[in-house]
């Protein structure tokens, strides 16, 4: 590999983003490892473009975490989540991973009507910090699971045989539920399907009044522009998403249309608080309901003609939706992103039982990041860590079962011990891909047997960078590196004995093969 002149390399080095294994070589202040800011670029034919603020394109791959989320608890004696660690980091940098989608809580960020819990937005902040100093962007995520924590049946519930008192879940506040008194009793096994649920989210929707007389759903609004405004101005947040799984939608006239409000009230807010710091504009994550595919549901009606937004359906089928995964799935959500502009489109959930990772007969993890490699989507799995006391566990301890969870670490519910880390899943899920390209990218694909990453685009400005995570070969030496169109090819150690490739482009078309070693 030739070594390029000081200068380019002091580029090289601050383009390539956050690598905190490898320190700023003579020279080169340490400030160029810091990660560049996010926007979008539309495209209604071929797909929207994340771009960071080199104009290089970014896939944005990794993983949820729960660990600020505020969930009911089912048993008291368990805890519902683990804290997240500097391990916890270390291990997703490890896996290549270049952002998380943390949970928050809208009953711990607005704790009482108007009054915002700065502390515990600090606590995030203080994730953000860990994960960036190892190269990690962070999706602020308004989470909610069927409204709240506050609709859970009492014991003695009146509920109809057959209907067992509902679970309680997370999301708002106890201030903000107005469920006009229905039942709290699981209807059809889903947790939407509450009629305590449905009133609750039946408020919200029509915007009804709470404390000070002031519409909930605007309360929902000035939180998310709160927020924003904390975070206003942090290159190292990817963006902040408007609601998760907001499933409720479809289930009365109307909400679809009480959904595209809370989108346009939303980025109204956001946008306000931005322009109040004086900082650039996030990117704004939005979904549609978790059934988009399977029913044909979709997205709601364009609501904002921002151009920094993001489609964020969740893709779970073939994972624990009955639809399986194809490739029209993808087809659709690029397509209903066209229908705002062609804005990018990162799937903010997918997976399924981590078991499934260990079956050397099981493809379904491969070929999901196939086809994420494919439509070049941001894919986040769900999820990093559950804990046994996860109201996700209560169906299974109340049917009499030792339930298992998810992610990436074996937990023994009969005891509550973490009994280590799944291996098979961390190999499965350490993948090469091209992390940032100079410009577009025109195809992306990575062999999942023998682990050859084969890139290529077609209008790199010069000296445009790229920059590739290679997990580690048989031998554990440098990867093998072909390349068309880029020069001043550089390997560089990665966390967990992995490798970084970077290079500068030439200008114009451009391809490369990377093949572990």
């Amino acid at each position: 590999m030739r070594r390029a002149p000081a200068l380019l390399a002091a580029t090289l080095v601050s383009l390539t983003g956050c690598i905190p294994s490898v320190p700023p070589p003579p020279g080169v202040d340490a400030t160029a490892f810091r990660l560049p800011a996010l926007s979008a670029e539309l495209d209604p034919v071929a797909g929207g473009r994340i771009v960071d603020a080199f104009g290089r394109e970014v896939v944005l791959r990794g993983v949820n975490v729960n660990a600020l989320a505020e969930y009911w608890a089912y048993d008291p004696g368990l805890f519902t989540t683990y804290p997240f660690t500097d391990d916890d980091a270390d291990r997703i940098a490890a896996i290549g991973w270049n952002c998380v989608r943390l949970l928050l809580s809208w009953s711990r960020v607005e704790p009482e009507p108007g009054v915002y819990d700065d502390a515990y937005l600090a606590a995030a902040a203080g994730i953000v910090r860990r994960l960036e100093r190892r190269g990690i962007y962070t999706l602020i995520d308004l989470h909610q699971d069927a409204w709240g924590a506050t609709l859970a049946g009492a014991p003695d519930e009146p509920c109809p045989p057959g209907q067992p008192p509902a679970f309680g879940w997370d999301g708002a506040p106890a201030w903000a539920t107005f469920d006009g008194g229905a039942l709290r009793c699981l209807r059809g096994g889903g947790r939407e399907l509450t009629p305590a649920v449905i009133e609750a989210f039946s408020a919200f929707w029509r915007n009804d009044p709470g404390p000070g007389g002031v519409g909930i759903r605007t309360r929902y609004a000035k939180m998310l522009g709160h927020v924003a405004g904390f975070f206003a101005g942090d290159a190292a947040v990817a963006g902040i998403e408007i609601m998760n799984e907001p499933n409720a939608i479809w289930l009365l006239p109307g909400h679809l249309d009480g959904l595209a409000a809370l989108y346009a009230d939303a980025v109204t807010e956001i946008r306000a608080a931005e322009s109040a710091a004086g900082s650039r504009r996030m990117l704004v994550f939005f979904e549609p309901g978790i059934t988009w595919a399977d029913f044909g549901a979709g997205a709601p009606a364009r609501f904002s003609d921002d151009d920094q937004l993001v489609y964020a359906p969740h893709i779970y089928q073939g994972g624990i939706s009955a639809v399986p995964l194809a490739r029209g799935i993808f087809e659709q959500a690029r397509s209903e992103a066209a229908l705002y502009g062609g804005v990018p489109v990162n799937a903010t959930e997918w997976g399924s039982s981590p078991s499934r990772a260990a079956d050397p007969g099981d493809d379904y993890f491969d070929r999901h990041q196939d086809l994420q490699d494919e439509f070049r989507f941001g894919a986040l799995l769900w999820t990093w860590r559950e804990a046994c006391g996860d109201p996700h566990m209560a169906a299974t301890v109340r049917d009499g079962r030792v339930p298992t969870v998810w992610g990436f670490f074996e937990i023994d519910c009969s005891t509550n011990t973490d009994t280590g880390p799944r291996e098979a899943f961390f190999r499965r899920m350490t993948r090469a891909y091209l992390r940032a390209a100079p410009g577009p990218i025109g195809s992306m694909r990575t062999d999942p047997a023998t682990g050859v990453l084969e890139a290529s685009g077609e209008r790199a400005p010069v000296l445009g960078s790229f920059f590739a995570f290679v997990p580690a070969g048989p031998r554990g030496a440098k990867p093998r590196v072909e390349a068309t169109g880029i020069r001043w090819l550089r390997a560089l150690p990665a966390p967990g004995g992995h490798h970084f490739v970077a290079g500068l482009a030439r200008g114009g078309a451009w391809s490369l093969r990377i093949t572990p070693q």
